[in-house]
């Protein structure tokens, strides 16, 4: 049967050397593991809502002015073709679109 080390070791084993040279000089041997896996989350998981959520807001800001926009150019429009008309009469009935700029 193989023997597998866990992931994340490089390099499980004490060099003969120091084991050696511990067991003549009777010192302990130190052995230092750094951790390979980050620790938290990485920025890209915050960032990408955060950036969906903005383009969503400027999307729906946009649609907004477009709309603005094209309410006053239909008030505009409105406007000047009242002005331009005048009185308009269906059989004796007249309505009278714009008031003289007078009053």
């Amino acid at each position: 049967m193989s023997h597998r080390d866990p992931p994340g070791i490089i390099a499980p084993h004490i060099p003969a050397d120091a084991y050696r040279r511990a067991e003549a000089t009777g010192q302990p041997v130190v052995i230092v593991v750094h951790p390979t896996d980050p620790t938290g989350r990485p920025l890209r998981h915050y960032v990408v809502p955060l950036v969906v959520a903005g383009a969503a807001a400027m999307g729906c800001w946009g649609l907004v002015a477009a709309l603005c926009a094209l309410l006053d150019a239909a008030a505009h429009t409105v406007t000047v073709i009242a002005q331009t008309a005048g009185p308009i009469g269906i059989g004796g009935i007249t309505l009278k679109l714009a008031r003289p700029k007078g009053h």
